[in-house]
């Protein structure tokens, strides 16, 4: 080994979309260069270069000082074997911040400015703080329409498409908000049943109690490789699975990394993401969900109007046949609230008991049959029955229990966590209000989504009638100090409200 080189060393940390490298403070190179904590670095080896932000360490047994360690990611990137030799350089700064620093300026920016902003953050050239400036400055400053038409197109292009060969290649996508919103688990085997192609590719649970990924992962695999992906949409013409196997519009995660600790959502960069990712899936028509409501992610309906003119904006100009629907947002949708209880609605819905819960139905079929509707063959107007009519038969069903074996089937329990803890109403009276986001953290602290079977359960909905005593919903905890949280969140605000009908807030749209 030459006084220019380093052995690479895999440091089994995962840094989380950002490129980590590890020198020992001892490190001839670390101090010959002049290399600094937190700057960027250029690490080069068979004509491979990956850029990383540099951590020093004191602790040899983490890395000696001939060693370069690498974060997961970094060593993926890289490509090489523990014990190669690398070179180490300072990084040139990314030419784009000068972008960002007219951003914050107030100054708007061109196609060619948010390309190459795009193309330096997912060849990570930017650290963590470089991609918060430019958030912040997207986000406090706004952007036109022509600004987020910019930055939709560059973050498509920074990754991967996928191709579908047909002319119409179908989604769905909720903005958020709203917990127990499965939906997209029923819509998918309903459409697919139909004939039409419907690739769902969706999120796990970042901030959420549950993503469809999560709760679908109780029935079947999710993590499929874009092979196994395409092979089982060509053959179920649908499925619900992960969509982080494959590589698209691959800085939306890069920038959600930052975004999601920072608690910075703007409507801007909301609108790039969901419609770079549904272009690069190779989504050719598309419903996006907007929920309304007091405690959902768009409070006011002025909000969803503006989101949606947004939303039909870029997408016709991206050639993207997009419909907007406002739903009502004004509680959970269904009853359960996490994996298991969330999986178990869907299947009551599929199996059509008369104990699904009757609002996760009916929100499934106006969306199913939305989507059926851009059929050529179907008229307008007749979606939902062609949508009711799939599901009653038992063709939904059927068509999900395909797609779970084809995706690779698992044992099914569908039984909660053993630790409940019952929540009363306080008086008599009705359910006047349920807040979304309060439930969603009760959830959160029983464990859910990384324990499946934890969550809520919800015994009454607006609008029903309570006693003094009666139970309003279920904790499920798996784990003990998981289930105190919850119980303690629970008795200090329960989600709750009890009145008379009259203080029941009305929904803001048909539903």
């Amino acid at each position: 080994m030459s006084n220019d080189t380093l052995q690479v060393r895999r440091i089994a940390i995962d840094t989380y979309h950002e490129n980590v490298a590890y020198l020992n403070r001892d490190c001839g190179i670390y101090r010959a260069e002049g290399f600094q904590a937190l700057s960027k670095i250029q690490i080069s080896t068979n004509g491979t270069r990956v850029l990383a932000v540099l951590n020093v360490v004191d602790d040899a047994s983490i890395v000696q000082p001939g060693e370069l360690g690498l974060s997961e990611q970094a060593f993926k990137q890289l490509n090489a074997a523990e014990g190669s030799l690398v070179t180490v350089n300072h990084a040139e700064p990314p030419t784009s911040m000068d972008a960002v620093r007219r951003k914050i300026n107030g100054e708007q920016l061109t196609q060619n400015d948010f390309i190459a902003i795009t193309q330096d953050i997912v060849e990570s050239r930017y650290s963590k703080m470089e991609m918060a400036a430019f958030l912040v400055a997207t986000g406090q400053n706004g952007l036109d329409r022509d600004e987020l038409l910019y930055l939709t197109r560059a973050m498509l292009q920074s990754g991967d498409t996928m191709n579908w060969h047909e002319s119409l290649v179908a989604d769905k996508h909720c903005i958020g908000g709203i917990p127990g919103n499965r939906t997209s688990m029923l819509v998918v085997p309903i459409v697919a049943a139909h004939g039409m192609l419907i690739p769902k590719t969706s999120s796990r649970a970042i901030t959420s109690p549950a993503g469809t990924a999560d709760t679908m992962e109780m029935f079947s695999e999710v993590n499929l490789t874009p092979d196994q992906l395409h092979a089982i949409v060509r053959k179920e013409r649908g499925c619900l699975a992960w969509g982080g196997t494959a590589r698209l519009a691959p800085v939306d995660d890069m920038l959600i990394s930052v975004e999601r600790p920072l608690g910075i959502d703007s409507q801007g960069q909301m609108v790039a993401s969901i419609l770079s990712k549904k272009l690069a899936a190779g989504s050719t028509h598309l419903i996006i969900d907007i929920p309304v409501g007091p405690t959902a992610k768009v409070r006011q309906m002025r909000q969803a109007l503006a989101l949606r003119k947004l939303f039909e904006f870029v997408g016709d100009r991206l050639n993207l046949h997009l419909e907007v629907m406002i739903t009502d947002g004004r509680q959970p949708v269904g009853r359960g609230i996490g994996p298991v209880l969330e999986a178990r609605d869907v299947m009551q819905v599929l199996q059509n008991d008369p104990d699904a819960p009757a609002d996760l139905r009916q929100k499934s079929l106006l969306l199913a049959g939305r989507i059926i509707e851009f059929d050529p063959d179907v008229r307008g107007g007749q979606g939902y029955a062609i949508a009711r009519d799939i599901l009653e038969s038992g063709r939904a069903c059927e068509k999900m229990n395909a797609i779970i074996q084809a995706q690779g089937a698992k044992v099914v329990d569908l039984s909660p966590g053993s630790l409940c803890f019952e929540v009363t109403a306080c008086c008599d009276g009705v359910v006047t209000n349920i807040d979304n986001f309060q439930m969603a953290k009760i959830a959160r602290l029983a464990g859910a989504p990384m324990m499946k079977k934890a969550g809520v359960d919800l015994l009454k909905k607006l609008g029903a009638p309570v006693k003094q005593g009666e139970i309003l919903y279920r904790i499920h905890a798996e784990f003990p100090a998981d289930f105190k949280f919850a119980q303690d969140q629970a008795l200090q605000n329960n989600g709750y409200m009890i009145g008379s009908k009259q203080d029941i807030l009305k929904p803001l749209i048909a539903f």
